[in-house]
């Protein structure tokens, strides 16, 4: 009920977007998120949007390069990726909590993910 999409091959500096389309009904006290998982390591909190608010969160690995925004209309969530490198290499995956939460654990709904490669 999430798809998230947009990743691909890019060079270090460059910029990208990824989208995650949501089918499941999302209140305005709902918040949605990004988490991202590298090969051999564990999943990793990204970025987190309040859908009502619009109030965003972001892990200190990527405050300043990632903005997490929202389209309610469209019910699409979005993530802009800028000055990447090679440490964001991962599969990227969208996902939705009823309550404030950085822990995977805590969200109900996710996406597939999307694999974002940077080549240094």
């Amino acid at each position: 009920q999430l798809q998230a999409f947009g990743g691909g091959l890019v060079q270090a500096g460059d910029s990208l977007r990824l989208s995650c389309a949501a089918s499941v009904r999302t209140y305005s006290s709902h918040l949605m998120g990004w988490f991202r998982q590298a090969p051999g390591k564990e999943r990793e909190f990204v970025a987190l949007i309040r859908w009502g608010t619009g109030r965003t969160y972001y892990a200190d690995s990527v405050k300043g390069r990632f903005t997490i925004s929202r389209d309610g209309a469209k019910n699409t969530l979005y993530l802009q990726m800028t000055s990447l490198n090679a440490e964001d290499t991962a599969v990227y995956y969208c996902a939705r909590a009823t309550s404030y939460s950085t822990t995977p654990k805590d969200f109900d709904y996710w996406g597939q993910g999307t694999l974002v490669t940077v080549s240094s």
